[in-house]
């Protein structure tokens, strides 16, 4: 692990490959630390010829938080957008963008594969659209345009983005941290329970920090759709969703491919809203195939 300022902050990242490679930044999603990506992807696409990066987003993990600003109310944000009043958040999903390509910059890479998962395929739109000089490809994996009307995602997959641990206790926290993952996961590929128990357990050691994750949910609500940025990228676009994804549904995949001139997408039955090893050589093979050469 090291840090880098950039930004204005610092940010917490890790690589794995050859720097002589092309870059390849995997972006996470909401309130998830770099570590979510699983190890075998991380060290299966350097293997596969590519320089990878993952990093903790701010307000994640252990790049620079937003402590100072509070815990916000999502509840009231969503009143507020509804009413179409602004909604005030510490920053915007373009910041979160700014801040892949700072990273890029600290590292003197010129060009990088863009591959963002969830609120990370948000983010790696951004890059696409406002930073094309520095993007090779754009992968958003499992993630949405923000148009408003799409299909929402299951009652219970929602309600887990904002629950809260039954109490303090590390044992609490990783029963919850489970039932998440369960919650969200894809009916095609089930995780034995004492591995995601040492997934979850190891995540929540290295830092349990909800608060910066409602930061960056509020930011997601603040920043409103990119329908109209989606319509100007320009550069090789792949997307990939699960059939059975729980908390962001199919729909929203087809939407971003649709928006995105000449973006190719691929569906996959049994896939929900995770990383499950089973489906890791599976997801390695498509990123690896779309973005060698580019």
């Amino acid at each position: 692990m090291a840090r880098a300022k950039a930004n204005g902050i610092e940010i917490e990242y890790e690589t794995a490959g050859d720097k002589g490679d092309p870059a390849l930044l995997l972006v996470m999603g909401l309130g998830a630390q770099l570590t979510i990506w699983p190890d075998a992807l991380f060290q299966g696409l350097a293997k596969r010829g590519f320089f990878v990066i993952r990093y903790d987003n701010r307000d994640t993990g252990l790049s620079t938080d937003f402590g100072s600003w509070g815990v916000p109310n999502i509840a009231e944000a969503f009143q507020k957008l509804m009413s179409g009043q602004k909604v005030d958040a510490p920053y915007l999903v373009t910041d979160m963008a700014a801040d892949a390509v700072g990273l890029l910059d600290a590292l003197g890479i010129d060009k990088a594969h863009m591959v963002g998962a969830s609120m990370g395929g948000m983010i790696v739109q951004v890059v696409a659209a406002q930073y094309p000089e520095r993007t090779r490809s754009m992968v958003s994996i499992m993630s949405t345009s923000g148009r408003p009307g799409l299909p929402p995602g299951k009652p219970e997959a929602l309600a887990m983005l904002t629950a809260q641990p039954e109490g303090p206790s590390r044992e609490q926290r990783g029963k919850h941290g489970m039932k998440l993952r369960q919650t969200i996961a894809g009916p095609g590929y089930p995780i034995p329970e004492a591995e995601l128990r040492g997934f979850v357990e190891k995540n929540v050691d290295r830092r349990w920090y909800p608060e910066g994750g409602a930061r960056q949910y509020l930011s997601v609500i603040a920043s409103g759709d990119r329908i109209e940025m989606l319509k100007t990228v320009k550069v090789p676009t792949l997307v990939l969703h699960g059939e059975d994804d729980p908390l962001l549904p199919v729909a929203c995949g087809r939407d971003v491919a649709s928006l995105v001139p000449g973006a190719a997408i691929e569906t996959f039955p049994g896939w929900g809203h995770d990383l499950p090893g089973p489906f890791l050589p599976t997801l390695i093979d498509r990123i690896v195939t779309f973005c060698d050469g580019k």
